[in-house]
């Protein structure tokens, strides 16, 4: 089960993120240049020659999924049901009074004060 981020409700079905497969050709019109070592560049294009597709091709689906894959987790969290259930429980809960947070909300800010 996963969750967004702020989002009221538990979305129980499974979320595909969009991965672009290299079968699909668009029209590349920016350039990304990078340097490895003699060893890093055999082994890439032994690992592209293995999966029978270009170099740059290998290289912009294997970055372009290990981004989405980073990306992901800073957006998507998994979270069981009864954890889920404790977090909303805990959101919808009544705000206890807190005199100190209560005083300093009653004090005048910067923005009140005439410049």
């Amino acid at each position: 089960m996963y969750a967004r981020i702020g989002a009221r409700r538990v979305h129980k079905e499974v979320i595909i993120m969009p991965i672009h497969p290299t079968t699909q050709r668009t029209q590349r019109d920016e350039r990304l240049n990078l340097r490895t070592t003699a060893a890093q560049q055999q082994l890439i294009r032994s690992a592209a020659a293995a999966s029978n597709t270009s170099v740059t091709d290998f290289v912009l689906a294997s970055a372009t999924a290990n981004a989405e894959r980073i990306l992901a987790d800073r957006r998507w969290f998994l979270i069981s049901e009864k954890a889920w259930d404790e977090f909303t429980e805990l959101l919808d809960a009544p705000v206890s009074d807190t005199p100190k947070l209560t005083k300093l909300l009653s004090e005048p800010t910067v923005f009140d004060t005439p410049a």
